[in-house]
Order: structure tokens, then C-alpha cells, then sequence
């Protein structure tokens, strides 16, 4: 009786040794509900969006500075791309919530995955946690792209590939669709920071990295799904479907505005890995020097000095 007494529970240790080690852990954190986007991030870039040309601080190379530069925004008039979804990498600064929930496996009642739910403007994301690979390159690319997670203790650690060409930053800007994204995300009471590491080797030289921050909001009640949207004719010009709004190379009239309106050199503007960097100032120290504007006519408000009138946008009217 002894000997077989021991002989079960030795079964057992093993046993639960070989679960614990071939399955996925359960999860050390609970991410689900619903989470507001902090505001204050990104301002101008949900709001009026981002100026053309400001492409400051972001690693492109030159083929990618050749596309942010040849964008018009009335292509977001052609009625093929009124209901077109922004890629993951919207979830990132995107200013609408984050509706985040799991599925479960009924039988053993491990998480299987995370979704962070739709919008308007992006589809659901699922994070599969099962361990499952991810496909071949060739395959299809969904607007959701294919993401997988894991734990490294209370950080979700999620890994996006396929992920289907689209825009970087709304001033036109793009990534491609052999982009790839690294997102590291860690809940801190009621609230949720989310870092994302942005790589692509056609349009970036280096990694693109963001951060945001999230505030459960319990009282939210978010859409976990797309509501439909419906194309319609914007344009006249453009029911000839074989008009693409573009500028060709050099042509962009808007190109040097953004410096222009902050007394900025165009080099420090036009963006490029080196702009990120504390050492760019070195290098403009001794052939530009900062003239500020007479006064402030665009996104003025919060200023400390009364004098300063409200201006929310780029439109220079007091609102």
C-alpha cells in the first residue's frame, strides 16, 4: 500500500510537471474592460491631424520621405478608401478606446487569446497566446494582421506580422506590408502603458517607437465590432476611378510649410533616423539659429500667458 501510495504521487508530480511545461501559462495579468485613451498624447495627431511635411523625429529613409511627400489628402475622397481600415499600429495612438476581452478554452479554461476590438477604422486584433506559429510569408494579410503573445512576468509581450500596407502617420506617411511590430503592454492599477517597437525595412532605417497610456474606464460601454460604413461620392473629380490624388516628385506645394510655420530648418522636418536623436542639436547648433514666430496662430491653447487666444487647430482662427 506504502509503495503504491507513493508510486501515484510520484505519477502525479510528474504529471503536473509535464502540464506546467507544455502548455501556456495562465495569465499573471487581467487586461480585460473597457480603456480610454489618455488625452493629451498625440494631440494634434487625432485632432486636426499632423502637419504635412512634420515628419520630424520619425526614422524614415528616403523612400519613404518620397511617398509621405508625393501624398494628397484627397485620396481619402476616392470612395475605395473612405471605409479602408488603418493597420495595427493605430491601436498604438489611436484616440478611441480600447475595448480589451479573452477567449477561453471551455474545457480547461486557459486563455486561448486577447482581442482588442474594432472601430470605425480598424479591425478586431486578436493575440493568439496558444503558442501556435506564425504563417508563411506568403500568406494572406488581413487588416488585423497575424499578432501571438506571451508572458515575461507582468508584461504581455504581442508580435504582429502580415500586416497589410497602410498609413504611419495621417500626413501621409506609409509602412509596407513587410512591417512587423513588437508591442510591450503592462497594466499599473487602472491604468494600461502600451510600447510599441514599429519596424519596417522599406520605408524606416530604424525602429519607429511609441508609447501611450490608457485608463480603465468601467462605466464605458465601447463596441467590440465595426460599425458599417457606407462610400459616397466626394469628389466629382474623382468618378473618373482612374484618378489617383498624388504629387509628383518635387511638386508638393505644401511640402515646406510646417517649417515654414515654426522657423524650422527643412532638414530637422523632413524627419530621418538621425532627428531622434539629442546629438541632431549639435549639428544645427552652428549653421541654424531659432527665431520664434511673432506670435503663436496655430494649436496655442494651454498657453500660461492670458494674452495668448485659443487657436485648437491649424486654421489660425481664434475657436
Amino acid at each position: 500500500m506504502i509503495k503504491f501510495r507513493i508510486f501515484t504521487i510520484t505519477s502525479i508530480i510528474v504529471l503536473l510537471g509535464t502540464l506546467l511545461t507544455s502548455a501556456p501559462a495562465f495569465a499573471q495579468i487581467d487586461l480585460s474592460g473597457v480603456w480610454g485613451f489618455v488625452r493629451g498624447q498625440y494631440g494634434q495627431e487625432n485632432a486636426g491631424g499632423s502637419d504635412i511635411g512634420d515628419f520630424t523625429g520619425i526614422p524614415i529613409n528616403d523612400e519613404g520621405r518620397a511617398v509621405g511627400l508625393s501624398f494628397s489628402a484627397a485620396q481619402w475622397s476616392e470612395p475605395e478608401r473612405q471605409c479602408q481600415y488603418y493597420s495595427p499600429r493605430y491601436v498604438s495612438t489611436g484616440p478611441f478606446a480600447l475595448n480589451v476581452w479573452s477567449d477561453t478554452d471551455p474545457v480547461t479554461g486557459r486563455i486561448v487569446a486577447w482581442n482588442m476590438g474594432a472601430w470605425i477604422d480598424k479591425d478586431i486584433v486578436t493575440v493568439w497566446m496558444d503558442g501556435r506559429p506564425h504563417p508563411s510569408v506568403n500568406a494572406f494579410h488581413p487588416y488585423s494582421g497575424f499578432a501571438t503573445g506571451t508572458w515575461e512576468g507582468d508584461t504581455l509581450v504581442i508580435r504582429t506580422t502580415h500586416i497589410k500596407w497602410s498609413v504611419l502617420r495621417i500626413n501621409g506617411l506609409q509602412h509596407s506590408d513587410r512591417a512587423t511590430m513588437t508591442q510591450y503592454i503592462v497594466r499599473h492599477g487602472d491604468l494600461l502603458s502600451m510600447l510599441t517597437y514599429f519596424e519596417d525595412p522599406v520605408y524606416l532605417s530604424e525602429p519607429f517607437v511609441l508609447s501611450s497610456v490608457w485608463q480603465l474606464n468601467p462605466k464605458a460601454n465601447s463596441s467590440r465590432t465595426s460599425p458599417a460604413c457606407e462610400p459616397i461620392n466626394e469628389s466629382p473629380r474623382l468618378e473618373n476611378t482612374s484618378i489617383v490624388p498624388h504629387y509628383l516628385p518635387g511638386k508638393n506645394p505644401f511640402a515646406n510649410d510646417y517649417a515654414r510655420y515654426y522657423n524650422l530648418p527643412l532638414e530637422a522636418a523632413q524627419g530621418g533616423a538621425q532627428t531622434m536623436y539629442p546629438e541632431f542639436r549639435k549639428k544645427l547648433k552652428d549653421v541654424y539659429h531659432y527665431v520664434p514666430p511673432e506670435k503663436c496662430t496655430r494649436y496655442c491653447c494651454d498657453s500660461p500667458d492670458p494674452a495668448v487666444k485659443c487657436v485648437r487647430d491649424g486654421s489660425g482662427q481664434v475657436r
